[in-house]
């Protein structure tokens, strides 16, 4: 990961560079949608999903056929698809003025507990990339079931400069 000073530093192009992360290609619909809407600054983003190239990486329940670690790397899988789809919407990461919402959807067994486990890993990839002054605050949920049978959802708005 990038240290702090760096992360503050540098844009988040730069810092995706530094990292050695190469964004998959822009997410496309599974439905009748689109995957980002900006309006005034803020871009919202449809729920993103651990996809690559419109094919899932994950399919499954976290604590039962998925363990943390896989629902881990799925909210990073997803968050990846988010930045992504911004770099599409905004033509650069660096226009990001800060991260307003982030929202986690985990399809969990009932007794599944490591909830913030597994939000982390698109947390911590935020961090990474935007610096601790853009993060926001998240809403963490375990539901039954998510599209398609995935493990994990990602919600997120962005604020973006003009």
């Amino acid at each position: 990961m990038v240290n702090r000073e760096n992360a503050q530093a540098a844009g988040a192009e730069h810092r995706l560079q530094e990292l050695g992360i190469t964004l998959p290609p822009p997410p496309t619909p599974f439905g009748t949608y689109v995957e980002a809407m900006r309006t005034g600054n803020l871009v919202f983003f449809s729920g993103m999903l651990p996809v690559v190239g419109h094919e899932p990486r994950y399919i499954g329940r976290v604590g039962g056929a998925l363990t943390s670690d896989d629902g881990r790397n799925a909210a990073e899988t997803a968050t990846l698809s988010a930045l992504s789809a911004a770099r599409d919407c905004l033509g650069s990461l660096d226009r990001v003025v800060r991260v307003v919402k982030l929202g986690v959807y985990i399809a969990t067994e009932g007794d599944f507990r490591d909830h913030p486990r597994v939000a982390d890993g698109a947390s911590e990839l935020l961090l990474a990339v935007f610096g601790d002054e853009k993060l926001s605050g998240r809403v963490v949920l375990g539901v039954a079931s998510l599209p398609l049978g995935m493990p994990v959802e990602i919600e997120l708005v962005i604020e973006v400069a003009d």
